[in-house]
């Protein structure tokens, strides 16, 4: 009896301690009063999601009341599954839950002040650009970020304890006259109710948000933090989980044996098209030649050449034009993707997605893009841009295009704010200053992505040079002033590649992104002479500038080819003397010595021209409602005339879809080597 005794005392001292008293008391309360532990796991969860919001600090992006309804309803959502369990698994659940969230929401704040980026599902899946973070990470850490784990230093022991006493102290605590069915019942109840009011606080106002003022957020889902800015810390995890599963486990493009055949024969023929321009003389012509290509914002046609109050808006474009070979039909291919589709289009030679970003939704598929064919023959391959790097998914994206570095806005001093960050001429000078610590005995390719002629395309007094006269206080005349800033800042970037000693060994590119966003067609009236006719109003909103200066100054002037941004990687690898008939691109050449090459230059919305018609497509998508237009004087014709053009359009654009959404360049690229060994040894 007394060594019994003796036992028990040792069993039960734990339980006589302050903690041990206190948490026992606790579990048989939560036990009593279901949905209490629930209520201050929410608690805590939200204040988390506000403090993370604190942390992160993204400008007007401030948590509101209404976000702080959206955080709790996502929480409410994402735990309501636990108050179906038992008292101690109930309990555990919520705990691991706590932990699991706390260090996702760490692991953004670190991963966001390097990256200005929230963690994704492909970024967890590949770590390539967690791992890239290296010696720099101590840096970005803050003693402040552990109140988010404030809570573990009661939770983590409570866990430890609920493990190992809690069915005991559960035992103990239960009544011989309590029915069997009320606990349960009671558990359906109250967590049918959180997934209730859950759904009510975050699904009621995200519509209400989406349906207003993020209207289309989540289709064109172009930045991450938009994402999060509306839907919240959580919703946008959860958002991105359904985003991931969506493109890779049920929403990829499904595509048969046979189709994959007809896709792969069709693209193949493209590149054997490119493969006979290769006997033309300037193939090769200027082979081992430093590129430097330049994408710059919103920048359109119609304003080349033009003066207003007595001066060229662009005075630095209209010198370089007449050394350089200019495409006065060259047009912009974009969509809802906006820069990041021109950046695709041009870089990749394949047509954007119809509706999102292929930077954000396909990211982790194969491409045959310019920097991974240039690196590939000897090259160092850069981009520069001053911005955040998680803004469509370039952290991601320039990684699989194979980029040996990307310069963000984190990589530039701010010494001259215009617009939304870095202003151009100080972008272009830093950018140099990188580019000239470059390996001397390696040729470089270095892409520069300007900013400052973004919309709204507002400038301070002091930079704006223009008088714009009755455009004064008009879009118009903002964009004009832009324009003018970012063509003075060509020109200093050009002075600079020739005190350099570049300008006489570099192809020197540079083409306009997409057009202005400027609808009001009144604010063309001095620049076009129809702003009625939906032919002018087409033409000028697609036409961006494209210009190619060679090394010695040859091709110089206009040309009236036709061309589109799918066409400047196969034009830069003919110049260089690298063969494209392998390679799996839509575009081709548009710079040959004698060029009569039949070009269709195709938008996303189906609307195409070569050169000497135009089609654009009616609103009900029919091709039998569309126009057919004359290019020479804008006449109408049959829509018959445009009939097999369109055919042809409507096929570029569903094999680029088959391609890009179903990710088959891997298989082609595989099939295209067995060929090769094959032949080889036939040999």
């Amino acid at each position: 009896m007394f060594n019994v005794s003796r036992n028990n005392k040792r069993l039960a001292a734990p339980n006589r301690t302050l903690f041990g008293r206190l948490f026992a008391w606790s579990l048989k309360w939560f036990d009593r009063l279901v949905a209490v532990d629930f209520v201050l796991f929410t608690v805590a969860m939200v204040w988390k999601l506000y403090f993370f919001s604190t942390l992160l600090s993204v400008q007007y992006m401030d948590m509101t009341r209404t976000d702080k309804i959206i955080e709790t309803g996502a929480v409410l959502l994402l735990a309501c599954w636990t108050l179906l369990l038992p008292t101690r698994g109930r309990l555990l659940a919520l705990i691991a839950l706590n932990l699991i969230l706390s260090f996702l929401l760490y692991s953004d704040v670190i991963y966001y002040r390097y990256f200005q980026d929230l963690i994704t599902v492909p970024v967890l899946l590949q770590l390539g650009q967690v791992e890239s973070l290296g010696g720099s990470i101590s840096s970005l850490l803050s003693a402040y970020d552990f109140w988010l784990f404030a809570d573990m230093i009661f939770i983590l022991p409570y866990a430890v304890f609920v493990i190992w006493k809690g069915r005991k102290t559960l035992r103990e605590a239960k009544s011989a006259r309590q029915l069997s069915w009320v606990k349960p019942l009671a558990r359906i109840g109250s967590g049918l109710a959180a997934f209730a009011i859950g759904f009510m606080l975050f699904a009621v106002n995200l519509n209400n948000a989406t349906d207003t003022w993020a209207k289309g957020l989540f289709e064109k889902n172009y930045w991450n933090l938009t994402i999060y800015n509306v839907a919240g810390g959580l919703g946008f995890h959860g958002y991105d989980i359904y985003r991931y599963a969506k493109v890779n486990w049920f929403g990829a493009e499904t595509v048969t044996a046979e189709q994959k055949s007809e896709t792969e024969q069709w693209i193949e023929e493209l590149g054997n098209r490119r493969g006979r321009l290769e006997s033309d003389p300037l193939f090769g012509a200027y082979a081992g030649s430093n590129v430097l290509m330049v994408q710059v914002e919103s920048l359109q046609s119609f304003m080349i050449g033009a003066s207003i109050g007595g001066r060229e808006i662009t005075p630095v474009l209209n010198d370089l034009i007449k050394e350089s070979a200019y495409f006065d039909n060259f047009y912009h291919q974009t969509a809802q993707g906006r820069t990041s589709d021109a950046d695709f289009a041009t870089s990749c030679s394949m047509q954007p997605l119809k509706s999102g970003s292929v930077f954000i939704q396909y990211a982790s598929h194969d491409f045959d893009c310019l920097p991974e064919t240039l690196k590939n023959n000897g090259y160092s391959a850069n981009v520069f841009h001053p911005y955040q790097g998680g803004f469509w998914n370039r952290n991601v994206m320039y990684g699989h295009m194979d980029y040996d570095q990307f310069y963000s806005l984190k990589h530039f001093e701010l010494d001259e704010r215009l617009g939304w960050a870095l202003g151009d001429k100080s972008f272009y000078r830093q950018s140099m200053d990188y580019i000239a610590k470059r390996d001397a005995g390696v040729p470089f390719y270095a892409f520069l992505i300007s900013l400052t002629s973004h919309h709204p395309y507002k400038l301070p007094k002091a930079s704006q040079k223009l008088d714009v006269e009755e455009l004064e206080g008009t879009m118009m005349g903002d964009y004009l002033q832009s324009v003018h800033y970012a063509d003075a800042a060509l020109g200093e970037l050009i002075a600079r590649m020739k005190a350099d000693g570049l300008w006489e060994n570099t192809i020197f590119a540079l083409y306009g992104d997409h057009d202005s966003s400027i609808t009001d067609w009144s604010l063309y009236d001095r620049f076009i002479d129809d702003t009625a006719s939906p032919l002018a109003q087409e033409q000028t909103i697609k036409k961006v500038p494209f210009l190619i200066h060679l090394p010695d100054g040859a091709y110089a002037g206009s040309r009236d080819t036709v061309g589109g941004q799918l066409d400047t990687t196969p034009t830069l690898l003919h110049l260089l003397g690298i063969s494209s008939s392998r390679s799996y691109m839509l575009g081709m050449p548009l710079l040959t010595a004698s060029d009569d090459t039949k070009r269709l230059v195709v938008q996303r919305d189906g609307s195409w021209t070569d050169g000497e018609m135009h089609y654009l497509p009616s609103e009900d998508g029919l091709p039998a409602n569309g126009r057919c237009y004359k290019n020479a004087d804008g006449s109408l014709l049959d829509t018959a005339s445009c009939a097999a053009k369109t055919a042809e359009a409507e096929l570029q654009l569903m094999m680029s879809d088959r391609i890009v959404m179903g990710d088959l360049l891997p298989a082609f690229k595989k099939n295209g080597a067995v060929e090769a060994i094959q032949m080889s040894g036939e040999k």
